[in-house]
């Protein structure tokens, strides 16, 4: 049977094939140019590192007691912490071209058809990305961190550790980059017919208690951080399912009236 992702104009597409020597070749250009574009933005944020640190910071800042201001317990982390900083924002101002630099190496092993649809999912899971990291800055970190602080006893100073910071805020941002890719994932799985959507909507009691049992991997174990991890997992769940129903509405339609030929032959 003919994938009819291969009917182009009547006629039948073929996909341009090469050696396993040239798909590495390419995979190392690929990469090449990624590292370059991390490694140019990096380059061009050095001289504000100080400037990306105390942004990346601010939350923390605003959240300790009038006069209390993060600490350094290394003895070279006044000097790393805000050059890791700058290095890890470079990384994600340059997620646009490390996606697009994935999409051109798996692109030619795509039909037209298959293309049309990748192209803007491409552009909405960069989107997803940046928009999951923003939530994390502007909402969950406010949240968070005011309420561990005003947990903490009256005999207790809060002295955050500078580098022990970042790791976390890193943590969390990827945690939520990721997570806002779940629309994305829910609809490849379904456009890949690995998945149906019947079943991913049947799956949805466990959906629903995985987003909180990966809150509580991911996030410091508190009700609030995860609860604003799990929540917008899930609903990004549903939005991947109702994405698919519209988007997959006639091959949704196709597998349907060949599950019935199917079961009227078994019949």
């Amino acid at each position: 049977m003919t994938d009819p992702n291969r009917i182009e104009g009547g006629r039948e597409e073929e996909l341009a094939e090469g050696t396993l020597v040239s798909h590495l070749i390419e995979l190392r250009q690929r990469l090449f140019r990624a590292i370059i574009a991390v490694v140019l933005i990096f380059v061009v944020l050095l001289p504000f590192q100080q400037q990306i640190f105390n942004f990346v910071s601010n939350p923390l800042v605003a959240a300790l007691p009038e006069g209390s201001l993060p600490i350094s317990t290394g003895p070279i982390a006044p000097f790393m912490v805000p050059l890791k900083t700058t290095l890890f924002v470079a990384l994600f101002a340059a997620m646009p071209v490390l996606i697009y630099q994935a999409w051109r190496f798996v692109a030619p092993g795509l039909y037209r058809k298959e293309k049309r649809f990748a192209v803007p999912l491409v552009f909405t899971s960069i989107v997803l990305f940046y928009v999951g990291v923003a939530f994390a800055y502007f909402v969950v970190f406010d949240l968070v961190f005011s309420f561990v602080i005003s947990q903490t006893p009256d005999n207790v100073q809060v002295a955050t550790d500078i580098g022990e910071y970042l790791s976390f805020v890193l943590r969390i941002f990827l945690a939520f980059g990721l997570a806002f890719e779940v629309p994305i994932a829910t609809f490849m799985l379904v456009w890949s017919r690995l998945v149906s959507v019947r079943a991913l909507g049947k799956a949805r009691p466990y959906v629903f208690l995985g987003a909180f049992v990966l809150g509580m991997f991911l996030t410091p174990p508190d009700a609030i951080s995860q609860t604003l991890l799990a929540v917008p997992i899930y609903v990004l769940y549903e939005s991947g399912l109702i994405m698919a129903r519209i988007l997959l509405r006639d091959r949704l339609a196709e597998d349907s009236v060949d599950a019935e030929d199917k079961s009227d032959e078994s019949g």
